[in-house]
């Protein structure tokens, strides 16, 4: 079929020349017009609301896309700040447990700074260097030596009373042997009535105990056990323990007496290590604990 075209009346319109100069004579008209008057205002305003709705459909994507990028950094940053917020309460609270342990550690040097006065013989303050995994011997490794006078053989006090014997030692660490290990053997005596005896470590619940015990002997439940200077290893009237039950082996004929420990080496960090003379250490041999 023959397609039907449009009659024209006229052969040629303006040339494309004619017509851009006509469009820009246009706009050069607006432009002073709208320049010096105000007559195209209304015309703009209903322009204006015209097209918003194709503005903001336009615009829609690029808010959506800066609303969830908004969202993403809000979420993040207040992501950052709760972990801040949470490292920050940790330090805080290390903080604290550490100001309340340096506090308790002043307390104990000050104590054992007042025990140091009372007792005559020099000595010398140390600090728990690791305590070795051993469940069979209750030992304990301290910060100093032989370099700092420190001998096998010498005592370790604190504030309570006699915490151990020091068995081995290097130019700058010293083991000590706590009183409830089983081969320490601490002479003390009641300090109600003065009856001699010989405390042994070795207790199964961390007790001492005073073996071989006759009908003779006056003693009682709630006893202070102290240091009788015997052998002058241990100085006398040191507090050592207190006595928390009195056994009868039918085995042997004799009782038993278990003490509880009045030191705290669970407790402390710092003690003190008596500097015995090394003549005393050498007639106190007998008493020393050997591997």
């Amino acid at each position: 079929m023959q397609e039907q075209r449009s009659i024209r009346l006229f052969k040629r319109g303006p040339s494309p020349e004619v017509r851009l100069a006509i469009f820009i004579a246009l706009s050069v008209v607006l432009l002073i017009t709208d320049a010096r008057w105000t007559v195209l205002e209304p015309a703009r305003q209903a322009l204006s609301m015209v097209i918003y709705p194709f503005q903001r459909v336009v615009m829609a994507p690029a808010a959506v896309v800066q609303h969830v990028d908004t969202w993403m950094n809000a979420t993040a940053l207040v992501h950052t700040e709760k972990e801040a917020l949470q490292r920050q309460r940790i330090e805080l609270a290390q903080l604290s447990t550490h100001a309340a342990q340096l506090a308790a550690e002043n307390e104990q040097l000050r104590r054992l700074l007042q025990v140091a006065d009372k007792v005559t013989q020099p000595a010398v303050a140390v600090e728990i260097f690791y305590e070795p995994p051993n469940a069979f011997n209750r030992r304990l490794v301290f910060n100093k030596g032989s370099e700092h006078g420190i001998l096998p053989g010498m005592p370790v006090i604190d504030e309570g009373g006699v915490v151990g014997q020091i068995v081995r030692v290097t130019p700058y660490t010293s083991e000590a042997a706590l009183i409830t290990d089983d081969k320490v053997s601490i002479p003390v005596q009641v300090l109600r009535n003065g009856v001699r005896l010989v405390a042994f470590g070795g207790h199964s619940a961390a007790k001492i105990e005073a073996r071989y015990l006759t009908n003779e002997d006056d003693l009682h439940v709630g006893d202070t056990l102290i240091t009788s200077g015997v052998g002058g290893l241990f100085p006398a009237g040191l507090p050592v323990a207190e006595v928390e039950s009195l056994e009868f082996d039918p085995a042997t004929g004799f009782a038993v007496a278990v003490g509880q420990p009045l030191s705290h080496p669970e407790r402390y960090r710092h003690f003190l290590v008596l500097l015995v003379e090394e003549l005393q250490l050498l007639q106190a041999d007998n008493a020393l604990p050997h591997e």
